[in-house]
């Protein structure tokens, strides 16, 4: 077994970061989306409708290992 230099880095081959909104009051979800725009609207709704005020934000980016040897 030896050591192999690697190096990580965000993929920007692949999918796009991915968002979502939870609301910190009843869990309750906004879903995944590619476009941020759409899990923001989600917590306006949510709020207009259950008085919730707090959110959490959730982006999840994806990376890629490579090896430099």
């Amino acid at each position: 077994m030896r050591f192999e230099p690697w190096r990580l880095e965000v993929d920007s081959t692949g999918s796009p970061p991915i968002h979502e909104a939870e609301c910190t009051t009843c869990n309750a979800a906004s879903g995944a989306a590619d476009d941020k725009a759409e899990p923001e609207l989600w917590c306006l709704r949510h709020a207009g409708r259950t008085g919730h005020s707090g959110f959490r934000g959730i982006t999840t980016t994806f990376f890629r290992a490579t090896r430099l040897g």
